[in-house]
């Protein structure tokens, strides 16, 4: 399995969504919509991540707005604040992969290796982790040397499970 569990969409999901940030015609509710419904689908609507980017607004306080038309300050610190959640986002999905999906696959090769010999998991495992293009073909010649009998119980506990 790569590090980060075909995690690739996502990422570059979310990498759009960063680019979006430096558009002249920056709207930032609308940009939130969306990018809280990218978010939701990937991380579920109880991540953190959801929550810090449905947060932000700008701040329309005297204070923040006589700092925000000082020279000291050159970027939109909302803008800014959502590059580094988004960021953090990516970074979460390149080392952890997807919320919930480590769980499937760790399950699913739970139920592979009670059904199968040590040496098929091994050759499985040895196809998962190459990168070619053929791999769900090797993954079928290797799934039709089995039995019936074991196709079907490896099917059922996936369904239950």
């Amino acid at each position: 399995m790569k590090k980060y569990d075909m995690a690739e969409k996502e990422i570059a999901l979310l990498n759009k969504q960063v680019e979006k940030l430096a558009d002249n015609s920056f709207d930032l509710e609308a940009w939130k919509k969306q990018t809280l419904l990218f978010l939701t689908r990937i991380f579920g609507p109880d991540h953190p991540v959801v929550k810090m980017i449905s947060d932000l607004k700008y701040d329309y306080s005297s204070w923040h707005l006589r700092d925000a038309t000082g020279n000291e300050k050159t970027d939109d610190p909302v803008k800014m604040q959502a590059r580094e959640i988004l960021d953090a986002a990516v970074l979460e999905l390149e080392t952890l992969g997807i919320p919930g999906k480590t769980e499937h696959t760790s399950a699913i090769w739970d139920i592979l290796e009670d059904e199968l010999t040590g040496k098929q998991i091994k050759e499985l495992k040895e196809i998962m982790s190459e990168n070619i293009s053929d791999r769900a073909q090797k993954i079928s010649e290797k799934l039709n040397a089995l039995n019936k009998e074991n196709l079907i119980n490896i099917l059922s506990r996936i369904m239950i499970s």
